[in-house]
């Protein structure tokens, strides 16, 4: 990665440090901070507003859908026993790990050819177009096209993986709240919603300073501090380069291959 020029470095830092002083100072004082860490948002956007704009997008309908589908087959099914929630805990407990490994591995793909044969996925080029302009929201969530395949194939996973109905919808519905709250809360950090909350301030600076401050660096998406502190990518904002490239990830156009 190449240097930016100390003039841009000393700025961008700059107006990081003097967005946070100004925000901390307003917060303290009761009132609601102007601007954050990419500048004055465009609207201030209450909580039932943002929730309302979510479910203007196709994603949260059809993993929505998907989780209601699931819940209402679970409660048909009158067994239950404690192991069958084993999965599910160890999924809660593991979903930092996984977000990070699948923000990494795939949406950071680097296209490439193999074989002759070009690879990039569609998830890989829309969170590319995600990085050229976090603002569009439509770029927040999980391609539409993808979860057309990826929710049937947990269906098939449940019926494959697991000895019991029982336990395998009790899965289903774990991958289902997941899902979908990685859809709201990634939504919520993108859109004109302003943290109140100590909780999702943290979660809001973490994704906020990947998309501005540097691409390599806080992979978690639903937390702040957790797989990435296990993975060496939680360093002091302060000490990490400006990113010349966070938004135009590994320097490529869109659908070009190295």
């Amino acid at each position: 990665m190449s240097k930016p020029s100390p003039d841009i470095e000393a700025r961008a830092r700059a107006r990081l440090a003097a967005d946070e002083t100004r925000i901390a100072a307003q917060e303290d004082a009761g009132r609601e901070p102007a601007a954050r860490l990419t500048g004055a948002r465009r609207t201030t956007q209450s909580l039932r507003q943002a929730w309302g704009q979510f479910w203007r997008h196709p994603s949260p309908w059809l993993i929505g859908g998907f989780l209601v589908a699931v819940v209402a087959y679970r409660a048909t099914l009158h067994t239950f026993g404690w192991r069958e929630l084993i999965v599910p805990f160890a999924l809660v407990a593991l979903f930092p790990v996984i977000e990070w490994v699948i923000h990494v591995v795939i949406l950071h793909w680097r296209p490439r050819r193999v074989g002759g044969v070009p690879v990039d996925s569609l998830l890989s080029r829309k969170h590319r177009a995600h990085h050229a302009d976090p603002r569009v929201l439509p770029l927040v969530f999980i391609p539409w096209q993808v979860e057309l395949w990826l929710l049937p194939s947990y269906v098939v996973v449940a019926l494959l993986a697991f000895p019991g109905q029982a336990a395998g919808a009790t899965f289903l519905v774990a991958v289902g709240t997941l899902m979908f709250n990685y859809e709201w809360v990634h939504f919520l950090v993108h859109s004109d919603y302003r943290p109140r909350t100590r909780v999702f301030r943290s979660v809001w600076r973490n994704h906020r300073l990947h998309h501005y401050k540097n691409e390599h660096y806080w992979f978690t998406v639903t937390s702040a501090g957790t797989a990435d502190r296990l993975f060496g990518t939680y360093p002091d904002s302060g000490a990490v380069e400006t990113s010349p490239t966070v938004r135009q990830l590994h320097a490529l156009e869109e659908g070009r291959l190295s």
